[in-house]
């Protein structure tokens, strides 16, 4: 883990400094800076409409007594949209305008739950029912080693 930290913040910013570079040496100096303030300023402005209308979505989905589930992946998926945007580079910054498309965030999310239905064990354990016998459910993954305990509370239990 640690070293994946080192090389992402030595290796990205590297890589980031020689595409900028190259480019103004194949252009004109002050493309590469146009670029860099271009991509940040169009990305803040998407950050902040897709950011409120994510919030838009969580308050809907809650006063409708729904678990905001999506919305929050999709505000999660902004945040680091975010963080792409204010790192100047051309490969980040297209990173974090990708990440704020919903087609792209749609197929980002698809491929994120199959990596988690595949790599996470959810267990369960409760009782249901006022006197009723313990019950324990768990989905196990292929190989899987990653747990994640929950308790259920209440005597009704509903599928998502």
């Amino acid at each position: 883990m640690l070293l994946n930290l080192f090389l992402l913040f030595t290796i990205v910013p590297i890589v980031e400094l020689a595409l900028l570079v190259w480019l103004g040496g194949h252009t004109a100096w002050w493309v590469p800076i146009l670029l860099v303030i271009a991509t940040g300023t169009a990305g803040a402005t998407l950050w902040r409409a897709q950011g409120l209308r994510v919030i838009k979505r969580i308050q809907d989905d809650m006063a409708a007594g729904r678990m905001p589930a999506s919305a929050l992946v999709d505000g999660l998926m902004i945040f680091l949209a975010g963080a792409f945007l204010i790192t100047p580079g051309v490969i980040t910054d297209a990173i974090g305008v990708a990440l704020l498309i919903p087609p792209i965030r749609a197929v980002i999310k698809r491929l994120a739950t199959a990596w988690f239905v595949r790599h996470v064990e959810v267990r369960t354990a409760g009782t249901f029912g006022t006197n009723g016998p313990s019950a324990t459910s768990t989905t196990s993954p292929a190989g899987g080693d990653k747990i994640i305990d929950a308790r259920v509370v209440g005597t009704h239990v509903e599928d998502a």
